[in-house]
């Protein structure tokens, strides 16, 4: 039995759909992490998840027992808002206890608690601070510690870590993983970043437009998206997207044609779009079975690797070079590349339902 459910959740506010039949199971012991675009809903199915809103219509479990006419406060769930919201007047150690405080916990009980999170996030030198003494970082882990004072059965996080710097954000992920594994309690992480979302999660949800559009553990989901808006908003670099058409038994695009796996002429939609990742696109190489040659609008640098951005006629390509792999391009080369056609994902541009790989030719 899944630990958390959603089952048929809607939410409308003045007549937009924010949340359109939502269907979502989260299993114990898992750090799932559910990922979309602004305005896709994933704060709103937090809120309605801990008893801020509640939901126009469906039901909300957890552990088998319905949330939805459960006060907020009585939720066996803790919370770490987006925002720090600390008292600024108030030291680091009452910040973290308040909420235990205010539900009259026992001292002793408050204290263990307390000695608990602060050991676990590494703040007990902070708990005599107040919050106008603390770094960025600091006031994050002191909302989180707070978040995680409650004898809760479930952690819930909104996008914890925004607007935090790249370094302490990458810190902070791995100390959350960690502290996850260590209290070995499900946690629920909200993020709009698909390299968060990549590195945090176990399960990854992707939410878009009020639905869930997959669920799946993150590999899998990664490599073997089933819809478009998967492979659209999962992953860093963004993958490429090539408009395609069926001709002659083929999935024909602007720079090549293959044929998918499973599939004849009959079976291919009028309109399709073929995601290619950008560590798919070799360069470099002429002996593969896909080749073309671009020009090279565009180097990125990002340390241990190059983002390259290519010009083939009237279409962009995004690619990734490993900087210890070879020379790498610079701006107006003209460069060879190859792509194998089982690297290549066909979908229905209009249903965003997947229809197959590109099949491999027989000597390949």
């Amino acid at each position: 039995m899944a630990l958390l459910e959603f089952k048929g959740i809607t939410k409308t506010y003045r007549g937009k759909r924010a949340l359109n039949g939502v269907d979502l199971e989260i299993a114990n012991d898992t750090l799932t992490v559910i990922c979309g675009p602004p305005q896709s809903g994933k704060s709103v199915l937090l809120r309605l998840l801990v008893g801020l809103e509640a939901p126009d219509g469906g039901e909300i479990t957890l552990d088998g027992e319905p949330l939805t006419a459960t006060a907020a406060g009585a939720r066996p769930i803790g919370y770490v808002p987006q925002s720090f919201a600390l008292f600024p007047h108030l030291t680091v150690r009452t910040n973290i206890a308040y909420p235990l405080r205010l539900a009259k916990v026992g001292h002793d009980e408050v204290e263990r608690r307390l000695g608990q999170v602060a050991e676990l996030l590494n703040i007990g030198h902070l708990l005599d601070h107040t919050p106008d003494q603390l770094s960025g970082g600091e006031k994050q882990r002191t909302a989180v510690a707070r978040g995680l004072m409650k004898d809760a059965t479930l952690f819930v996080l909104d996008d914890p870590l925004v607007g935090l710097d790249f370094k302490l954000r990458e810190r902070l992920m791995e100390d959350l993983r960690e502290m996850r594994r260590t209290l070995g309690i499900a946690f629920v992480y909200v993020t709009g970043d698909p390299v968060e979302a990549l590195t945090m999660a176990d399960d990854l949800v992707v939410l878009d437009a009020g639905r869930v559009v997959e669920h799946s553990d993150v590999l899998s989901l990664y490599h073997e998206p089933y819809n478009l808006r998967t492979a659209e908003l999962i992953g860093f670099p963004a993958c490429n997207l090539l408009a395609a058409e069926p001709a002659r038994g083929q999935c024909h695009t602007a720079l090549f044609a293959f044929e998918v796996d499973g599939t004849d002429s009959g079976a291919l939609p009028a309109r399709m779009s073929v995601a290619l990742r950008p560590e798919d696109v070799r360069l470099g190489e002429r002996d593969g079975t896909l080749r073309a040659t671009g020009t090279v609008r565009l180097v990125e640098n990002l340390g241990a690797e190059c983002v390259v951005y290519l010009a083939v006629d009237d279409v962009d390509l995004t690619t990734t070079v490993r900087v210890d792999e070879g020379r790498v391009p610079t701006e107006g080369d003209r460069i060879d590349f190859t792509v194998d056609p089982d690297s290549l994902i066909a979908f229905d541009a209009d249903s965003g339902r997947r229809i197959g790989r590109g099949r491999r030719a027989a000597h390949a």
